[in-house]
Order: structure tokens, then sequence, then C-alpha cells
């Protein structure tokens, strides 16, 4: 009774944390359906592959969204024309290098701009690495589906807000199925894996960075509340491990994870975590 009542509490406050930046990120994709056209956005995104991929990775410092927010609208940037290695690296770093998470992760370590300044340069060159592979990898969009990007004539501004609107609602209904289930599983893992185990396993600096990565990936925090967590264990784990946590746990997760496989097809979608999951474990051990 008690490890029940445990999981429903957690449960509830997952999905309270992360509700809000999900409707966030489903109202942008749905902005970005009804106001932003295929000519904008082939006049925004630079033609060479480098620059877009430098472009992108940079550019998720203006959105204020998680990374359960974030997967709608990179859905919907790739729908209308955005190339995968421009998506991708916006995808990843939009959860980190936003202000607010940058805020965050300075005051939870104390105002000290270390773990800022090293989490958001990881976040950046982990994204970009993996922006630079994709554009050799992949010429075509990798949606599970095609989507209709091309919407009917509307002739005013109520219309097209009223298509917004309309647009997120479906949009919502259509992500929060498995923002629920990912909230659910992530729920039922921190009540029935006890951390202190994985405290127990990751003594070596090779083991304390994956139980980091693990811990990050199974709590599904939103980065905006992940640095507080990161920093309780500062006696604990070496700063490298931390920033690990602190970088792939915004890229992947539970939520965000099945959110992927809903949006993107399954083989790119393992190939992806491979490389996120390869280069922040590497990276952080050079740190």
């Amino acid at each position: 009774m008690k490890s029940f009542l445990q999981l429903n509490t957690i449960f509830v406050s997952i999905l309270i944390e992360s509700m809000p930046f999900v409707l966030i990120g489903v109202f942008i994709s749905g902005i970005i359906q009804m106001f932003v056209t295929e000519e904008m956005v082939r006049k925004w995104v630079p033609k060479n592959n480098v620059l877009a991929v430098l472009y992108s990775a940079l550019i998720g410092a203006l959105f204020p969204a998680c990374e359960c927010g974030i997967v709608p609208i990179t859905r919907r940037l790739v729908a209308k024309g955005v190339p995968l290695h421009a998506a991708v690296p916006f995808m990843l770093t939009g959860p980190i290098i936003n202000p607010v998470v940058l805020f965050a992760t300075y005051i939870a370590f104390g105002s000290n701009l270390n773990m800022l300044l090293y989490r958001s340069i990881f976040a950046v060159i982990v994204a970009v690495v993996i922006g630079f592979i994709l554009s050799v990898q992949y010429k075509d969009d990798q949606l599970r589906k095609k989507e209709i990007v091309h919407t009917a004539p509307v002739r005013s501004l109520k219309e097209k807000w009223i298509g917004t609107l309309e647009h997120t609602l479906d949009e919502f209904f259509s992500s929060g199925k498995y923002l629920i289930i990912g909230a659910f599983i992530a729920s039922a893992m921190q009540t029935y894996v006890k951390t202190s185990t994985l405290l127990a396993i990751g003594q070596g600096k090779v083991s304390a960075t994956l139980v980091m990565m693990a811990l990050a990936f199974l709590l599904s925090l939103c980065s905006e509340a992940d640095a507080f967590i990161a920093a309780s264990f500062q006696n604990t784990f070496s700063f490298g491990a931390l920033t690990a946590f602190l970088v792939y746990g915004p890229m992947l997760d539970i939520k965000n994870t099945l959110m992927l496989f809903q949006s993107f097809k399954t083989r790119f979608v393992v190939v992806l975590i491979a490389y996120i999951t390869i280069f922040v474990f590497f990276g952080s051990l050079l740190i």
C-alpha cells in the first residue's frame, strides 16, 4: 500500500512538472503549422550543411521547452522541410541551453559558472557531432508517417489562430498519451528501483558515468529541475558523471523516447539513441 501511494505521488508530480512544457511545445507546433510556410523554412535554414548544423544547435537557446515538449516542435519543423541534420541538433540542445535551464543550473550549483559552462558546451558539441553524422547518413526526413503540412487557404488572422488551437489540441492528445505512459513507467522505476542500489554500483569512473546516465533516463526529470538533483550528488559522483547526467537526461529519457518512436522511424530512433549514448558517455570521461 505504501509503495502504491508513493507510485501515485511520483506519477502525479511528473505529470504536473511536464504538462505545461508539453502544452508549450504543441502550441508552438501549431503556430509553425499555421503561420510558417515551406518558403520561410528554406530562407531561415542555411543551405550549407555545416552552417545549418551549427545554427540549429544554437537556436535552441531561444525556446523555453523541455525534452518532452521539444519533440512535437521538431517533428513539425521536419514536416515543414527542415533537414533532419538541422532539426535533431535543435532538439538535443533546446532543453539544455535555453535561459531557464541555464539559470536553474547556475543556482543549483551555488552560483558557480563551471557546471553551467560545461553542461551547455558539452551539449552543443554532442549535438553538432551528431548533426554532422546525420547530414551524411540520412537524406530523407525519417518521419514515421508523412504529414500533410499544406493547409487550406486561410483568409484571415482569426482563422489562422483557430487553426492553431485546433492543431494544438490534436497534437496534445496525440503526444499526451505517450507522456502519461512515460510518466507512469518513470514513476514505477523511481518507486521500485532503489537509488541506493545504483549508488553502490557506481564506484569507479566508468561505472559512475553509466549509473548517472541510467539514473537520468529512469528519473525522466524535466531539464528545468534536474540540476538540483544533480547538485545533491556532488559529494558522491565525479564532475564528469554529473555532467553526463545533466546532458543525457534532457536528450534522452523515458518520456521523450516514447515520443520519438511515435514521430520517427524505429530504426532511426535506435541509431539516434546509440549516438547520443556513445558520445555522452565517452565525452564525459574526458571531462
